[in-house]
């Protein structure tokens, strides 16, 4: 993001509403403009939207699919769409695709497929690998911002975890395709025992296509901080609130279905809102 906003002509960085805090978080504290993109009900996101929604300004159009918090899933024509967007404005389409072993839906495409030269996409091997202390991922940019981004890493972060990288060496070497298959089985499984026990909650819920996020809405208990601290206090839950992501889930609350005590986690959610 600050490779881009140095080497674009503009100042303004897009987001999808709701979106990950860290992104509008990095904007603000790069000197960036926010301008905010509505989602479908789904989380889906329409190209046409984020056209009206950007300016001439823009310097940075961002995705982020499989999307935390809502789950969706962005395909070949939606990434297509905000590619074409960002080159329209001189601008650079950044891709989150840390959750792209967890696409239940089959319609994630990555925008490395779109062979287009103003796209950078950043990986991690924290989420796919359950390592997510770890931190350590990759980033593909364009050539002309591979040496700043080094620059800019190096002054940052220093460097890499030793072990930490070595630990996924060993992950990679070792892992077949069939370990992704049961990892994203087992998240199956997760959503269907926590959505099942917020439909005996009374909650509205969504599904994810993607990711490992549930995001719920429990009548006459809204999804501020204040409420999510009481949610752990009186019912042993830790939900994140959805005031953290935007304006269009203020109401919500995003799970995080990461633990085997899902079904626990659901059970005191029934005793609490059942």
């Amino acid at each position: 993001m600050a490779c881009a906003l140095a080497a674009c002509d503009g100042g303004e960085v897009l987001l999808p509403d709701p979106t990950y805090p860290y992104y509008t978080g990095r904007a603000r504290m790069l000197g960036a403009d926010v301008s905010w993109v509505p989602v479908g009900p789904e989380g889906d996101l329409d190209p046409a939207d984020a056209r009206a929604a950007a300016s001439e300004d823009a310097a940075v159009v961002v995705a982020n699919s499989p999307n935390n918090p809502t789950g969706a899933v962005y395909d070949e024509a939606t990434m297509r769409g905000l590619a074409d967007l960002a080159a329209d404005r001189d601008a650079l389409l950044l891709s989150d695709e840390v959750y792209d072993h967890f696409d239940y839906s089959g319609r994630f495409e990555s925008a490395l497929a779109l062979d287009a030269s103003n796209v950078a996409v950043t990986a991690s091997f924290s989420k796919s690998m359950a390592i997510t202390g770890l931190r350590v991922g990759y980033g593909v940019f364009p050539e002309s911002m591979v040496g700043p981004a080094r620059t800019r890493h190096m002054l940052v972060n220093v460097a890499g975890s030793r072990p930490a990288q070595q630990a996924v060496l060993t992950a990679l070497e070792r892992t077949d395709r069939s370990y992704y298959e049961r990892s994203r089985e087992r998240l199956r499984e997760r959503v269907e025992t926590f959505t099942g026990a917020l439909d005996a909650a009374g909650a509205e819920y969504t599904v994810p296509d993607g990711a490992f996020y549930v995001l719920a809405r429990f009548p006459g208990f809204e999804g501020s901080l204040e409420n999510a601290r009481r949610l752990i206090d009186e019912a042993g839950v830790a939900g994140m609130p959805g005031e953290t992501f935007g304006e269009t889930i203020e109401d919500w609350f995003r799970f995080a279905l990461v633990t085997p005590r899902v079904e626990t986690a659901a059970e005191r959610l029934v005793e609490r809102f059942g």
